[in-house]
């Protein structure tokens, strides 16, 4: 019997924010369906376990996707390496909690620098290097439509990542590529356990009609959906991976 072919077998995929929490779970799960994946990250330390970690199959590149200057020598690396990406996930974001009354313009620019600018550019930077029939996938949240009073702007940045799917997809028949939101809800990830109290925590999963928090692996499932070509005319689309906290 020959191997086993993998879903996104031959593919090259690019995952910013890849070097820990959901970012590196799709980076995992798109090198065990046979993509060859570069993956960044903002702090070369950590980018570097993660690239140990992952093994041959995967470039980890230093990139802050808020600079534009790191976006383009992402995609020069790319470019040499590999010649064409066939899947993009702009994954990088950040949230810094704070309550109206409490919030500061430091934060409002970090956020919506990272969060907004760099998936828009991630994007933008990528077309040329796009393979026909490529599948970009875009981080959303459940705070686009359901903030936390302790997230109102992370949650605006994530409304902006709807809209931009929404915008972008009217590309796709010219620019040769599909283009598609992922929508978390809470997941069992570093940064969200570094976000909230245990009080909080227990709450949050209380508030989810399956009764928990998602696995990375389980955020990482869908997006190797929307990665394939099971996904072929899914365009536009925001597909929501929270247990139905956002649904009902």
């Amino acid at each position: 019997m020959g191997a086993i072919m993998g879903v996104l077998d031959g593919k090259v995929a690019l995952v910013t924010g890849g070097s820990g929490g959901i970012g590196l779970a799709i980076a995992r799960a798109y090198l065990a369906e046979g993509a060859r994946v570069f993956v960044t990250g903002r702090q070369r330390a950590r980018l570097a376990a993660a690239e140990a970690e992952l093994g041959p199959g995967a470039t980890g590149v230093t990139c802050d996707v808020s600079r534009l200057d790191d976006l383009d020598a992402l995609y020069a690396t790319v470019a040499e390496q590999a010649g064409r990406l066939d899947v993009v996930v702009a994954n990088a974001g950040i949230g810094i909690a704070a309550p109206l009354g409490e919030i500061t313009e430091e934060q409002v620019d970090a956020m919506f620098a990272t969060n907004v600018k760099g998936s828009l550019f991630t994007v933008q930077k990528a077309l040329p290097h796009l393979a026909e029939g490529a599948s970009i996938i875009l981080i959303g949240s459940t705070a686009a439509t359901r903030p936390e009073p302790f997230l109102p702007v992370y949650g605006a940045t994530k409304a902006a990542i709807r809209n931009l799917v929404r915008g972008f997809a009217h590309s796709a028949r010219t620019g040769g590529f599909r283009i598609n939101a992922l929508s978390p809800g809470a997941t069992r990830s570093s940064g969200l356990l570094g976000l909230l109290s245990a009080e909080d925590l227990a709450a949050t999963e209380d508030s989810v009609p399956l009764g928990r928090l998602a696995e990375p692996e389980e955020i990482a499932a869908a997006a190797v959906f929307l990665a394939s070509e099971a996904a072929g005319f899914v365009n536009g689309s925001d597909l929501a991976a929270d247990g139905g906290y956002a649904q009902v």
